[in-house]
Order: structure tokens, then C-alpha cells, then sequence
């Protein structure tokens, strides 16, 4: 017996419409559902326990978003045949899906939940990330999971002025915003892209056209929930909550607290004297108390320590280092730090510390992309890595973490647009985080730019990022520029910005409450503009501008272009003729036919090494032209003339036969020319006789009278 199909449209407005349905898969799950674009299909499950572990105080939410390799009727590269760890891109969707979900479960719902997204039909015109965060609200829409509010995601693109939500991915080419946006039906809770330079009021008018797409999202989901039948909603067994020891723990320490964070001071020394207070509110507990209730204890002081410096923000203005809202912690930087990479920089602000490298290479070296969804190559790409160290902290690594691979990936996109479309590298940053207090990835922009510049690359323009937070009570608000780590636990908001003198190119926000109103949004954005300028100002002071050439040694690259059919001359059986000459010249030399073309990469350090590989690909292309006069050089002496090669192309030779010699017989070739003489020929085409390239010595000598005949 098929099962009944619920199901749902969403009209995109112009000819293109989303489905919803439920009922036909994976029934046992406590909410599934299948989300459809054109031939692009995900399915999506929700399924949370029915307890939860008493010594868990947070929601073990796990959101998976996975992409196989048979929605797009294609195999899984590699010697293992099957989809294994997930690829940076599908990690990228899961933190964009998790980012606006945490949020919207219960404060006190523990019990493990796992969200699965698959891609199980794909369809190049459209681009399955977008899709994601609706097919995961859709799927904990028809559950009983407890789950406050409904969300959707969508790209928004601007094409020749006109945004469009969710375009392809050739559309997305031509834009100059690519934006994700995730928001309920009453506010906007994430937004993650890149810009092409675009203002502040541009990006909050992109925000807005988003939502109101959203809002038509969350409105199909209703729709199938009341047709599917909403299902009561789950009960649970919450946080055990003592109001007396709330306030007890509340009266001991929220004044001290207070007095220390109006106070201002550095990370270790405000921590030391929060613990010290910690310390003293549980002496006011018994041993049996604390055996009982201790767990109570340490969340109230959280909470009263939480609730005092947000007071004091808001109240006085100050915040936990001294700083007021708008002020930008003393950063000092420094270029070329490593003498042995192509490009480094140090940029440090306040406690937050970051080392990058940039390695310049070939497009042998390009970061090769290869999913379901997209295939293809980046020549610019960037590494993040956040080592436990630069928190004061001893972890065992368990190799790159969600975390980085997003950071990472921000950063990225805040420079990839500043990088001249004409580089013939390929460029790779990776940012070493050395210490850590607020906004790493900020730091690697800043470090990034600096290595760049340092490295030679004729960036368009310098980038700066500033991350931002917010705090509010509903009336009152501040807007914090450049937030500490503390902030940003403790905040309503983390905006991260990044952007030249002219625009913004790219941005991170995640909204941690509801209903944030857009004039906040455009404040934090006006302010982090002032921010950014005042951290490029600092930039600038070190390295003013790109260095006029890499540096000694760093590799250099020039690029040739040459006919398609003198590829396999210079690659050579089995490859012996470019392998030699790579040898010969100490070079790196890669060759890439493009429409019928040969665009090679020379690589090197050493310019007589590149010269000469320039100089083989001249002699290998020279093709001499009809009537023209070329220098050549005796090689070899013959009965029947004389082996020349053309001295602007060594290793190309041609026969200049005895004939064509002088206008005088010549019976001895060794009576005209000799072995090493260079002399002028003219190239007269192929021999319509022998089909064999003729030249002549005597076409350029003059031409001796004629003897009269004697009667």
C-alpha cells in the first residue's frame, strides 16, 4: 500500500517553485522530509532521544549534510570507491544549517538530536546548499521535536542590479553578492557571503530581500504541518531550577563581579579573579550541598556573571578590558617575519595573534574540487589553523576541526576578489592562530593581506575585517567593536565584516535573539566600517603597497602561449624532452591546452634557468616566413652543401644546399663556407620538387652580369 504524499509549493516568483513532501520516506525517523528544485532532490531527517543524559548541560546537536556521488550519476574519485569523509563544501553547509538551528531548541532540551541532509538527485541549475536549511526545519516541522520557531535559508544574488534568490551556479558568475541568509518567520538569525565591494545600506537591503523569501518558506512549511497533522509536541525532563540557591549565589557574587568588570583588565588576570569569586560563593555551600547541588551552583554564577557585565556594558559603557564600545584594541604588525616562505606577516591585536605564510605556485598546484554538486579548481585558497596553544590550552588534535574549515573559508572569500585576475600563480595562505581573544579570523584577513603584499601578489587592494558584537535588554543596546571571546559568549550578536576602502567583501553574522531590528544592524554595520578603516590604517603603516616582485627566493613565473600542434614537441616522447630541459634549468614547467592552445607555466628562481626554457620554446615554434632573411650558423659540413641552424632558434636546422650557395658552381661546399661561419639566408618556402624547406645564400648576394655571348 503506497502511503499518503503530503505536499507543498513554493512559487520563486519567476517560472521556478520549490516542493515540499512527507509521508513516502524514512517513516521511522521522527520527521522526514523531501525538498525539490527542479531535478534537484534532498532528503532530510530529524530524530532526538527520548532521554537525556543527566550529566549533559547542553543540546548534543549534530547537523550532517552530505552529498552523494550517484545524485549526479557520477563515481566517487580516488582508489575507494564510496563516499567517505565529508568534503570541505559539505562541511561548510552543515555549519550553515547548525548556526541558525542551535539557537531555536529549548535552553534546557539535552537529549541527543541528529539532523541528516542528503543530496540524492542533483540538477546543475540548481545549487543544493540553499536548500538545506529549509529541508531541515521542514523535516523538524512534521516531528515532535521540541523546536521553537521555523527557519528557512536562501542565497540572494545581484545580477545587473536585480537580486535573485537561489540562482544557478552560472548565474551566480555574473553577480556581485552571494549571500546566504537564514531567519525565521520574525527575524534574521544568520548571514554568511562574499561582495564585490558593496555597501553597508546595499547589504542591508540584500538582508530584507531575503527574509521576505524566507518568510514565504516558513509559510509552506505551516501549511504542511497543519495538513500532515502537527503532532504533539514531546515532554521532557528539563534542568532542575533552585530559585533559593539562585538568589543566594546571586547576592554573593553579582556586586563583586560588577566591581570587577567595570574595572577593565587583561584575560588571565579577570579570569584568576572571577574564579577567585567562584571560589567564595561555594564556601557558602556544605560539603553535602555541593555533593548535591553543585552543578546548580556553578550555572547560577554563570548566569549572575553573564548578567553583571552585560550591565555594566549597558549601564556604564565600559566593557571587560577598559575599552569603550567603539575602541579598537592596540594592534602592531610586522612583515616578512620568516625568511624562507614566499610572503609572511604578523598581526597581532590585543591578545589575538596570527602568522601567515603564502606559497606561490604553478596551477599543478591548484586546490582541485570534485563533489557532486561542483567540479572544478581554485588558484587561490586559504587554510586556517587554530592550535590548542593559542588558548593557554593542552587537546589532543584529532586533525581540522568544523570550525576551521569555516573560518578558513570566511577569510578566504573576504581576499579571493582582490586577487588580479591576471596572477599567473597559484596562491596558497595558511594562518597559524598563535594566541586567541576574540575573532581569529578577523586577524587572518589582516595577517592574509599583509603576507600577500609581502609575497609580491599585485593584490587590487588591501582588505581589513573587524568582528562586532551586540548586547541588549530589549531597550537599551550597545554595539561593541571588536569583541573579545568573552563578548562574544556573552553577547547577542557576532558580526564579522571584512572590506577594502571602498566596500564590504565579505561577511559572518550570526544573531543569537529574536526579533533584531534592522536600524541595530545598520548602527553595527556603520561602526564596523570605522573599525575596518582604522585596523587598514594600521596595515598600511607597515606595508604600503604590493612589493614590486617576489623575492629572491621565490619562484618566478612567466607565461607563454604557442600553437596547439607544437604541445607534443616539447613534452617529447614519453615526456624526455621537457623532463630534460626541467632538469637543465633547474625550472618547474607546466603545459595546459585551452582551446586548442598550449598555455604554459615556467617556474623558477633562477632567471638564466627561465630564459633558456623561453628560449627552447622559441627555437621549437620558430616557423620562418616566406622571402624573409634569417642569421644562421654552419653545423655540419655535407658533399652536397651545408646543415644550417637558425641562430634565434637553436636546434632548428635546415639544409642550404650547394646550389644555393653562390651564383658562382661551386663544386667544394668547404670553398664558400666553413664549419661555425654565421652568415644571412632567406627562406624560400618547401621545394615544390623535394617538398623539403629551401633556403638560399645567393638570394641575398648580388647577382653577378651576365657574359655577352662572343659571335
Amino acid at each position: 500500500m503506497i502511503p499518503q504524499l503530503f505536499v507543498e509549493k513554493i512559487d520563486l516568483g519567476d517560472g521556478r517553485s520549490i516542493t515540499i513532501e512527507t509521508g513516502r520516506l524514512a517513516k521511522q525517523a521522527d520527521g522526514s522530509v523531501v525538498v525539490r528544485m527542479g531535478d534537484t532532490m534532498i532528503l532530510a531527517t530529524a530524530v532526538s532521544a527520548r532521554s537525556a543524559n543527566p550529566a549533559v548541560d547542553f543540546l548534543p546537536l549534530t547537523v550532517d549534510y552530505r552529498e552523494k556521488f550517484a545524485a549526479a550519476g557520477r563515481f566517487p574519485g580516488g582508489f575507494f570507491k564510496r563516499e567517505a569523509r565529508p568534503s570541505d563544501s559539505e562541511v561548510l553547509t552543515m555549519r550553515l544549517v547548525d548556526r541558525v538551528l542551535r539557537p531555536l531548541f529549548p535552553d534546557d532540551y539535552h537529549a541527543e538530536t541528529q539532523v541528516m541532509i542528503q543530496l540524492m538527485s542533483h540538477d546543475e541549475e540548481v545549487m543544493p546548499d540553499a536548500l538545506a536549511g529549509l529541508a531541515a526545519s521542514a523535516a523538524l516541522a512534521v516531528s515532535d521535536i521540541p523546536f521553537y520557531n521555523l527557519i528557512s535559508e536562501v542565497r540572494v544574488a545581484r545580477i545587473d542590479g536585480k537580486f535573485v534568490i537561489n540562482p544557478s551556479r552560472e548565474d551566480l558568475a555574473k553577480s556581485d553578492i552571494d549571500m546566504m541568509i537564514g531567519a525565521s518567520m520574525d527575524s534574521v538569525a544568520m548571514v554568511e557571503g562574499e561582495m564585490k565591494e558593496i555597501s553597508e545600506a546595499e547589504m542591508v537591503e540584500a538582508i530584507k530581500f531575503a527574509h521576505e523569501a524566507i518568510k514565504v518558506q516558513i509559510q509552506a512549511q505551516l501549511r504542511l504541518q497543519a495538513a500532515f497533522g502537527k503532532k504533539e509536541i514531546r515532554t521532557y525532563e528539563g534542568e532542575k531550577e533552585n530559585e533559593a540557591i539562585y538568589k543566594k549565589v546571586k547576592a554573593a557574587a553579582y556586586d563583586k563581579i560588577y566591581a570587577i568588570a567595570k574595572v577593565g583588565s587583561a584575560k588571565h588576570e579577570r579570569s584568576a579573579a572571577f574564579a577567585e569569586v567562584k571560589e567564595e560563593v561555594k564556601a557558602l555551600f556544605t560539603e553535602e550541598e555541593l555533593a548535591a547541588d553543585g552543578d546548580l551552583v556553578s550555572k547560577y554564577f554563570y548566569k549572575t556573571n553573564k548578567e553583571a557585565v552585560r550591565n555594566v556594558v549597558l549601564e556604564l559603557g565600559v566593557r571587560l578590558d577598559g575599552r569603550k564600545t567603539t575602541d579598537i584594541r592596540p594592534i602592531w604588525c610586522e612583515t616578512d617575519y620568516l625568511p624562507r616562505v614566499h610572503g609572511s606577516s604578523l598581526f597581532t591585536r590585543g591578545e589575538t595573534q596570527a602568522l601567515a605564510t603564502v606559497t606561490l605556485g604553478t596551477s599543478r598546484e591548484a586546490n582541485q574540487i570534485d563533489s557532486p554538486s561542483e567540479q572544478g579548481e581554485e588558484k587561490f585558497y586559504l587554510h586556517y589553523n587554530f592550535p590548542p596553544f593559542s588558548t593557554g590550552e593542552a587537546k589532543p588534535l584529532r586533525g581540522t576541526s568544523r570550525r576551521e574549515v569555516g573560518h578558513g573559508n570566511l577569510a578566504q572569500r573576504a581576499l579571493k576578489n582582490m586577487i588580479p585576475a591576471d596572477c599567473p600563480y597559484t596562491i596558497r595562505i595558511v594562518s597559524e592562530v598563535l594566541e586567541s581573544n576574540g575573532s581569529s579570523s578577523m586577524a587572518t584577513v589582516c595577517a592574509g593581506t599583509m603576507a600577500l603584499m609581502d609575497a609580491g601578489v599585485q593584490m587590487v587592494k588591501p582588505v581589513s575585517g573587524i568582528a562586532m558584537g551586540l548586547i541588549t535588554d530589549g531597550e537599551k543596546f550597545a554595539v561593541l567593536s571588536d569583541i573579545l571571546g568573552d563578548e562574544d559568549h556573552l553577547g547577542d550578536m557576532d558580526f564579522k565584516v571584512t572590506g577594502t576602502a571602498d566596500g564590504i567583501t565579505a561577511c559572518q553574522m550570526d544573531i543569537k535573539i529574536d526579533g533584531l531590528r534592522y536600524d541595530i544592524m545598520e548602527q553595527a554595520l556603520n561602526q564596523a566600517r570605522d573599525g575596518r578603516m582604522h585596523i587598514l590604517g594600521k596595515l598600511t603603516e607597515t606595508i604600503a603597497a604590493p612589493r614590486a616582485d617576489v623575492k629572491a627566493h621565490a619562484p618566478k613565473i612567466i607565461t607563454r602561449t604557442i600553437p596547439g600542434n607544437f604541445i607534443g614537441a616539447l613534452i617529447g616522447p614519453g615526456g624526455k624532452v621537457i623532463q630534460e630541459l626541467q632538469k637543465a634549468t633547474g625550472t618547474t614547467i607546466v603545459i595546459n591546452e585551452v582551446d586548442e592552445q598550449g598555455v604554459i607555466e615556467i617556474l623558477g628562481t633562477d632567471p638564466a634557468g627561465i630564459e633558456a626554457v623561453l628560449a627552447k620554446i622559441q627555437s621549437i615554434t620558430f616557423k620562418p616566413q616566406m622571402g624573409e632573411a634569417y642569421e644562421v650558423k654552419v653545423i655540419k659540413m655535407l658533399d652536397f652543401g651545408a646543415v644550417v641552424e637558425y641562430t634565434a632558434a637553436p636546434g632548428n636546422e635546415v639544409l642550404l644546399h650547394v646550389s644555393e650557395l653562390a651564383w658562382e658552381r661551386t663544386e667544394n661546399v668547404a670553398d664558400v663556407v666553413n664549419m661555425g661561419d654565421v652568415f644571412q639566408i632567406k627562406y624560400l618556402g618547401l621545394d615544390p620538387k623535394t617538398r623539403k624547406e629551401k633556403v638560399s645564400r645567393k638570394a641575398l648576394l648580388p647577382r653577378p652580369p651576365r657574359e655577352e655571348k662572343k659571335e
